[in-house]
């Protein structure tokens, strides 16, 4: 039991690619703000927002007085009352309606509902940014712990190398240089692998700030690194042009211009309202003809206005819209032109990763084969330090060439991916 529960304690959690997408989308800060916005704008797609519902009101209003009166009539007697006692008391309830506006409110509505459709691409732009930067920061780490594995590996022939060049000192065959040399050595080996220790666990860091989870939370992740060597500029380029965030935006923001301008061409029609109540009043006062008033029932009528003439500010705002409409086409365009030619370029920093990768696992084969021959040798004293570590230095170089190489290719295959629209996920 002691032995289950010190194994359990020391266990480190293996976080998939798969797990950390997931813990992304539900805890990452900027992707939930993402999502209120877009609830916000869902919420704001309402009938009612657009203008197309009644207005009902109810009011209550009691005003009392005490005053001191005099009164005179036409007669010329006079009347007077000190401390006298008014009372008015209405209340009712009442209803008004647009029922006309020149079309303004139906194309407010079709505008909130594009609002909505903002929101959304939005969300999905945010999602995209995050998710990258996830795959991202992870195949980082797993490149990383690549290195370290090398690094590992140099610390044992370095161990190696100094054992040997302590027992040829001892009996001889060695200088105490050769020691001296293998014992520097293996401590700049050493730095370099504290030095990666510590950017290995700074980059945990910053994958868990992405997970929104404690930063000092530790894992595992999966050391490998899967390219898709099989993306085509085509296809990439078709999916690009219809699911690319940034430039659905723009053509969301170009129809919601155009929504705009139907806003304020309606102005230039009548608006007609129409209005209805019933309603409740009374009135006493100590003093008067009447001492006594009551009513109540239902009043109703319409109203309509027309802008003849606003000191030509109709005119001009009409043309503003049009220009905004003008500046979202351009847009478009110039997005088109960008995403463009970002896809080439990305396609093309893609292929040549690619075959960098052919070439890297080549060369840390070859740098393999080198360094185990090389060891051999210096084992039985046929070569010099000087080329056991060229031999020792050429492997790890290969090593990380390798890693970094695979690392980018990812990076390139990420980058063409988020230009498309579909990360997998």
């Amino acid at each position: 039991m002691l032995l289950l529960g010190a194994f359990g304690m020391n266990a480190q959690e293996i976080l998939t690619l798969e797990d950390a997408i997931k813990i992304a989308f539900e805890n990452n800060y900027e992707i939930k703000i993402a999502a209120n916005n877009s609830k916000i704008n869902q919420t704001n797609t309402a009938v009612g927002n657009a203008g197309m519902l009644p207005s009902v009101t109810t009011s209550f209003v009691d005003n009392n007085g005490i005053q001191n009166l005099s009164q005179t009539r036409t007669d010329g007697t006079t009347t007077s009352l000190d401390n006298a006692k008014n009372n008015s008391l209405t209340y009712g309830a009442n209803l008004d309606w647009t029922i006309f506006d020149g079309f303004t409110m139906f194309a407010k509505y079709d505008q909130l509902k594009e609002l909505q459709k903002l929101g959304e691409v939005q969300l999905k732009q945010t999602i995209l940014n995050k998710v990258s930067d996830v795959i991202s920061i992870y195949y980082d780490l797993v490149q990383q712990q690549q290195q370290l594995n090398a690094l590992d590996t140099t610390i044992v022939i370095s161990k190696q190398r100094l054992t040997l060049a302590q027992n040829r000192y001892t009996i001889g065959k060695a200088s105490k240089l050769e020691t001296l040399n293998a014992q520097v050595d293996l401590n700049t080996d050493t730095t370099t692998l504290l030095r990666q220790k510590e950017l290995f666990a700074n980059t945990k860091i910053a994958l868990n700030e992405q997970l929104a989870r404690d930063t000092k939370l530790d894992f595992k992740v999966i050391p490998e690194i899967k390219i898709d060597d099989q993306l085509e500029l085509a296809n990439l380029t078709q999916l690009a042009f219809k699911q690319n965030p940034e430039l659905e935006a723009l053509v969301i923001n170009k129809r919601i211009s155009e929504l705009q301008l139907k806003q304020v061409k309606g102005t230039r029609y009548p608006t007609v309202r129409v209005n209805t109540g019933y309603n409740f009043g009374e009135t006493k006062s100590d003093l008067g003809f009447t001492t006594a008033t009551s009513s109540r029932g239902l009043n109703y009528g319409f109203s309509a206005s027309l802008n003849l003439f606003d000191g030509f500010n109709q005119n001009r705002t009409e043309k503003v819209a049009k220009l905004q409409i003008e500046n979202s086409q351009i847009a478009i365009e110039q997005q088109n032109k960008t995403l463009e030619s970002q896809l080439n370029s990305a396609f093309q920093t893609y292929l040549t990763n690619l075959e960098l990768v052919k070439l890297e696992e080549k060369n840390e084969a070859i740098a393999q084969q080198n360094l185990d021959i090389t060891l051999d040798k210096f084992r039985i004293g046929t070569i010099t330090t000087l080329e056991f570590r060229t031999a020792q230095l050429n492997y790890i170089n290969a090593k990380v060439r390798n890693t970094n190489t695979q690392f980018q290719a990812k990076l390139s295959e990420i980058a063409l991916k988020e230009l498309a629209g579909n990360l997998g996920f």
